[in-house]
């Protein structure tokens, strides 16, 4: 079973991961063609790009420009120690064991607008590089034309001995998979909370519940879709009334 998530914005690069162990991202040399175009860039370029304000635009100008490769311990870090939003939080990749962080390594991934696919010690350096920005490379207008090809032949390669992926990303980040080329059984949860009698999805919530969703699998090796539905953490209760085809709900 893969499991596949999404980036986040708030990142911590002040303080040094737990462990030493890193590996290095498949796709490297195309980020490196991206980092090319965006070091073009001013700081106004960015904002507008971007949607962001002046100080964020000014942040990630500086990012760019000290971009620099090779990349090591010194002047990079793990992916899932790096990241440190809603799923991050709901991931809590801090509490896992060496055991563990070595069955995330082989189940485990991370889309990216600048890296395009990350395993959780694949080392990388502070960025900001949404999926659904409107940048490329050569004859990609966009980072979907970008990354499609490269993200769906290397998912391809990894469910050879993973037939389900399991969907634990954002809308924007799982689009740059060509789910019609992809050779597997897409399963995805759903996390809905209960206001004024309804059942809703929340956004942040769904977010974090998504990274303890992936939290679960890892920790537990699910490796099939009855075991998916026994997931429990935070209150959440598996909804076989409100599940359906390829969704599986969770409430609470």
């Amino acid at each position: 079973m893969l499991v596949v998530v999404s980036p986040a914005k708030k990142l911590d690069f002040e303080n040094l991961a737990p462990t030493e162990e890193h590996s290095t991202c498949e796709f490297l040399e195309i980020s490196k063609k991206l980092i090319k175009d965006l070091k073009k860039l001013n700081v106004d370029d960015i904002a507008k790009l971007m949607k962001l304000s002046k100080p964020l635009a000014e942040l990630n100008f500086s990012r760019y420009k000290t971009f620099e490769t090779p990349f090591s311990l010194k002047n990079a870090k793990q992916a899932a120690y790096a990241f440190k939003g809603d799923t991050y939080v709901g991931l809590d990749f801090e509490s896992f064991n060496k055991s563990e962080i070595k069955y995330a390594q082989t189940n485990l991934r991370i889309l990216s607008g600048l890296y395009g696919l990350l395993k959780p010690l694949d080392l990388i350096q502070p960025y900001r590089l949404e999926m659904g920005t409107r940048f490329g490379v050569g004859d990609a207008k966009n980072l979907y034309g970008v990354w499609q090809d490269s993200i769906t032949s290397k998912l391809n390669k990894e469910l050879k001995s993973n037939k389900v992926l399991v969907n634990c990303a954002s809308k924007e980040y799982f689009s740059a998979i060509d789910f019609k080329n992809l050779n597997a059984e897409v399963i995805v949860p759903v996390f809905k909370e209960k206001k004024n009698g309804e059942y809703k999805i929340i956004s942040f919530a769904a977010k974090r519940a998504r990274g303890m969703m992936s939290q679960y699998i890892i920790k537990n090796k699910i490796k099939d879709i009855q075991g998916l539905k026994k997931f429990n953490m935070a209150n959440y209760k598996f909804s076989s009334k409100m599940s359906y085809g390829n969704e599986l709900v969770f409430v609470r």
